[in-house]
């Protein structure tokens, strides 16, 4: 494997930092912002900047308007994304349009790509992938699916109830799983007929996904079987196309804001005096920085080495499984150190890290949390060599 860069990633990872650092960042205070993520007049701003800076869903299909980028592309440029929290969003590489884009482009019909694909590479739309279930559905367990979709003619009618579904609200189309008598099947369905309802939106701790997080209803919503994504049966397969790669792009995300909450603490534990010397010449602080360098390299070559399995044409399943976990963990223990390092300043709105320490928490839980990640690396193990 080599790590080195090439010039066109060189290029890209310098023309994604310029671009975070002269034009997102000085948003990070605009008062569309809200608890719930940034609002859709702040979202379209953001978009149309990414556009005419050529680096809109760059992850998306050439044909579509994206530049196609390999694994190991992805890896440079959601890293220097996601140095802010409203840089994915401005690059349309957030979360769920990321990996619903990564699933389209893979699945979808022609004229799927043309009616939903293409309009969410362009940035026109928003999406959410409806999937976990309020207990006693589908959570980490996903054979415990309770969402039911009944055939009817040439249509399926879906009954069943959603939770945790980020960027359902205002969103322009779902892609729906669902319980058919096959099994396991996922449906592509406009947010805006009968038979969807949005319960209400959630209360979280992270700001970060436009339109937050919510609960969905679905009742009697009928969809033609030509909507369907995919084979009937067969919608478990195709989570795992999408989860996989995924896991490695939040990883790369929250690398870049892992990255900018260490920056943040390096130059306050510099500049700060406490006891007549910096707060960096402290070892009790001086070591934290340094473990913040060790956590921060193990993950970036964590990420590089899953990225580069997958552009092998490999699965990745079980890297992405070890990336999730190792990444997930050593990124969270790098913010948490800072806002210690940067003591009651941490906590407050007075540094981005009290906010990158909020928004970072539920990576740890969301697609797949450690625990299951751990169990399912176990039984691996347990099977014998691979």
């Amino acid at each position: 494997m080599d790590f080195s860069l090439t010039s066109r990633q060189l290029d890209l990872q310098q023309r994604t930092r310029r671009f975070i650092a002269d034009v997102v960042i000085p948003y990070e205070h605009d008062p569309r912002h809200t608890p719930h993520g940034p609002g859709p007049t702040l979202r379209a701003e953001l978009v149309q900047h990414a556009r005419s800076a050529g680096l809109l869903t760059p992850h998306g299909p050439v044909d579509l308007g994206g530049l196609g980028l390999s694994h190991a592309d992805k890896a440079v440029v959601f890293e220097e994304a996601g140095y802010s929290p409203l840089g994915p969003t401005a690059m349309n590489i957030h979360a769920p349009d990321e990996g619903n884009v990564h699933l389209l482009d893979v699945v979808a019909t022609p004229a799927q790509r043309a009616r939903w694909l293409a309009p969410l590479v362009a940035g026109d739309v928003r999406s959410c992938f409806c999937m976990t279930e309020p207990p006693p559905g589908a959570g980490s367990d996903p054979g415990m699916l309770r969402t039911t979709a009944r055939r009817d003619g040439d249509h399926f009618v879906i009954d069943g109830i959603k939770q945790h579904i980020t960027g359902a609200v205002g969103a322009g189309f779902a892609i729906i799983m669902a319980r058919a008598e096959e099994g396991a099947t996922m449906f592509l369905a406009d947010m805006d007929q009968p038979g969807i309802t949005i319960e209400r939106q959630i209360d979280a701790l992270d700001s970060c996904f436009t339109g937050g997080h919510a609960i969905v209803r679905f009742d009697g919503l009928r969809v033609p079987a030509s909507d369907v994504l995919g084979e009937v049966g067969q919608g478990l397969r195709y989570a795992q196309v999408r989860l996989a790669p995924a896991r490695l792009t939040h990883c790369m995300r929250w690398l870049g804001a892992a990255r900018r909450a260490h920056d943040t603490a390096c130059a306050y534990a510099r500049d700060r005096e406490a006891f007549g010397q910096p707060l960096a010449a402290h070892e009790g602080v001086g070591f934290q920085l340094a473990d913040n360098e060790m956590d921060l390299h193990v993950a970036r070559l964590t990420v590089w080495h899953c990225a580069w399995v997958l552009d092998q044409g490999h699965h990745g399943g079980h890297e992405s499984s070890l990336a999730k976990v190792i990444c997930s963990e050593a990124e969270w223990r790098v913010v948490d150190r800072c806002v210690q390092v940067l003591g009651g300043t941490g906590v407050t709105d007075l540094s981005i890290v009290s906010r990158i320490f909020a928004d970072m928490r539920a990576f740890r839980i969301y697609d797949g949390p450690s625990e299951v990640h751990r169990w399912r690396i176990g039984r691996s193990i347990a099977k014998g060599p691979r």
